[in-house]
């Protein structure tokens, strides 16, 4: 048993042309997968807390919305405050901008909400981009390369160094796969591994777009280690690491087939964990797939998986057990612009549109 889980380690990482699915070559460790993500600061001047305390990490998603709603709300994501700051002074946060990033020379008044709760309000803000000094560059310890790419070792020149467009694809000890990365990778440095004969240490100067910060890092560990073979592992999670659990239960799950199920299953929902937003799609996938399961991981992509190819077949059955938790937490939600909603009354909406009829205990 020790030495099949060893072969499979030793696969773990396989750097893949993303045009025609050549493997460059497979390996057990990639040093710079799990690091801290750059990150933007804001400081927010004269800012001015409603009833929530913000300190330490924020939240998963916290919008910034424009007093006047002349402009759109932009995101900034797994925000974290830094400490030391008082009402009254400047509030310190720190996280990942969107893709769009705020408006530029904005001075007016932005509140800011967590999706759950507004936080504050200040006066106006000024941001300070990540540091742009060169992130460290990945490394594939102990790669067993293909003779394609020990012919482009052995060539050296800039153009047979340049891989292109590669995926960085990961699987778990059992051999399945659990998600990816997509690089456009340089070869700077390679040399003999201590991993053994034959095997090499690839340096790659590829700065990933999505490291794994450390929050997620005993998440990855467990799911590295196989799939969950019992319900409701998330439950004792807190919600950053929640969105952790659900974005490999989501890239692990798009990646998986899907045996058709006959129509007619009744499906069992505990329902008694969820007290935020993931924790209600992490509930739903259990209920429908099992341990792990994926069954969507918001509104519009369970409308998909309602739709076929994700195991459920119409009509059927959902037994939600204990739905007040849900309704407690997720009744009065607010949208990117703060309008509030109720999430399970839509979830509920988009189960009955998809033909799943949900009963209650």
């Amino acid at each position: 048993m020790h030495g099949g889980r060893g072969q499979r380690e030793q696969g773990r990482y396989a750097l893949t042309d993303s045009g025609n699915g050549h493997v460059w070559g497979v390996c057990a460790e990639v040093e710079g997968l799990f690091r801290e993500p750059r990150r933007a600061t804001y400081e927010l001047l004269g800012w001015v807390p409603d009833d929530a305390e913000v300190r330490g990490w924020v939240g998963h998603r916290v919008w910034l919305v424009p007093d006047d709603r002349t402009l759109d709300a932009w995101l900034l994501e797994d925000a974290e405050s830094l400490p030391g700051r008082r009402p009254g002074d400047a509030l310190v946060l720190t996280g990942m901008d969107d893709y769009l990033g705020p408006p530029e020379g904005h001075r007016g008044l932005v509140r800011l909400h967590d999706r759950y709760r507004w936080l504050g309000s200040c006066r106006e803000f000024a941001r300070v981009l990540p540091d742009e000094r060169a992130a460290p560059s990945l490394v594939l310890r102990g790669l067993s390369p293909s003779g394609r790419l020990r012919q482009a070792l052995a060539t050296g020149t800039r153009r047979a160094l340049n891989l292109d467009e590669a995926w960085l694809r990961i699987r778990d000890d059992s051999g399945e796969p659990l998600t990816d990365r997509l690089l456009r990778p340089t070869i700077r440095a390679w040399r003999p591994s201590a991993h053994g004969p034959d095997l090499i240490d690839l340096e790659l100067d590829e700065e990933l777009d999505a490291p794994v910060p450390g929050h997620a890092r005993p998440i990855w560990d467990r799911w590295l280690a196989g799939p969950p073979q019992t319900p409701g592992l998330w439950a004792g999670l807190d919600t950053r690491q929640r969105e952790a659990w659900l974005d490999l239960v989501r890239e692990r799950g798009c990646r998986l087939p899907y045996a058709a199920l006959p129509a007619g299953r009744v499906y069992e929902l505990d329902g008694r964990h969820i007290t935020d937003e993931p924790s209600l799609f992490l509930a739903l996938g259990e209920a429908v797939n099992g341990p792990g399961g994926y069954f969507g991981g918001c509104v519009d992509a369970l409308a998909d998986c309602l739709r076929g190819t994700f195991g459920y077949t119409a009509p059927a059955t959902l037994l939600w057990r204990d739905i007040e938790a849900a309704r407690e937490h997720l009744s009065h939600v607010l949208t990117p612009e703060g309008e509030p909603y109720d999430l399970v009354a839509l979830v509920l909406e988009v189960l009955a549109e998809g033909h799943m009829r949900v009963t209650f205990t």
